[in-house]
Parts: C-alpha cells; sequence; structure tokens
C-alpha cells in the first residue's frame, strides 16, 4: 500500500500555530473528493463508507471531513481503485513525469488558490488557511478534471 499522504504530515511539522490540525487535511480532501465524484475509490471503501461517501457526494461532508473521520488522517492507494490508483500516483505526488509536463497536484492547488486570493484583493497566510468548503472544491474541480483527461491521454489510459 502506497501512502500518498497524511495530514500528520503536514500539522506534524512546520505549521502555522493558529491552525487546528483538521486544516491540514483541507487539500487532501479537496482531491479525495474529486476521486469520489468520479467514481475512483474501492471497492472497499465503497463498501465500508457507504453513508460517508454519500454525504460527500450530496456536499454535507467535505473531503477533508471524510478523510479526518474516515480514513484516520491518511490519502492512500488502500482508498482508490486503479484508475484512480494510475491518476493519484502521476498527479498528486510531486516529481513525477506527469506533473513535470503538465502540474502536480499542490502546484495546482497552490495556483488556483492564489489566483481566487489576488482577484478578491487578499493573501492565504499559507497554503493552510484555505478553507475546507465546497465553494472553494468548485475552484479547484475544473483544473482536476483538466488534468485528468491530460493524463488519460499521456498515459493511455
Amino acid at each position: 500500500m502506497a501512502k500518498y499522504d497524511d495530514a500528520s504530515w503536514h500539522y506534524g511539522g512546520e505549521y502555522p500555530e493558529n491552525l487546528q490540525d483538521e486544516n491540514a487535511a483541507t487539500h487532501i480532501g479537496m482531491f479525495l473528493t474529486w476521486c469520489i465524484h468520479n467514481n475512483l475509490i474501492s471497492e472497499e471503501l465503497a463498501e465500508d463508507s457507504q453513508d460517508e461517501l454519500q454525504s460527500v457526494k450530496r456536499r454535507e461532508m467535505t473531503g477533508g471531513e471524510f478523510l479526518m473521520d474516515v480514513c484516520d488522517e491518511k490519502f492512500s492507494s488502500h482508498d482508490l481503485n486503479d484508475l484512480g490508483n494510475g491518476f493519484a500516483k502521476a498527479y498528486y505526488n510531486d516529481d513525477t513525469a506527469f506533473g513535470k509536463k503538465f502540474n502536480s497536484f499542490a502546484d495546482d492547488y497552490s495556483e488556483t488558490f492564489d489566483r481566487k486570493a489576488e482577484e478578491n484583493d487578499f493573501e492565504y497566510e499559507s497554503f493552510y488557511h484555505v478553507e475546507d468548503t465546497f465553494e472553494n472544491y468548485d475552484l479547484i474541480k475544473p483544473q482536476i478534471d483538466q488534468r485528468f483527461e491530460e493524463w488519460k491521454e499521456f498515459s493511455g489510459a
């Protein structure tokens, strides 16, 4: 099992003192939300977490909340099906051939929310200050959609 990310890696490192641990799950949760909405989750996660997955799909629970409450703060290959894992390995991870040609998720996330801040004349104090909302998910979703299409062409998936 490959672990893609873990909220504790973030709040256990150089992390703003004024933020709750849950803020470390926001970016992970947004990618996971996209995977849930695109049916890229594993059969086991689907069977074990039917109610919570429906809550994410109905926008009653954010992906960050799902990660913290259901996935024990961790995002791993165990959570995704084969197609989802192929995409996550290429896009979610930094320093991949796909990421070098197009962009990584972390770079797209930073660029998306830096643009939002600039357009609204403010600045996020850090990567972790982006609010865990569906409004923000809706900003990053088209970028992930585009990268998924690029990845399918790039990888032949």
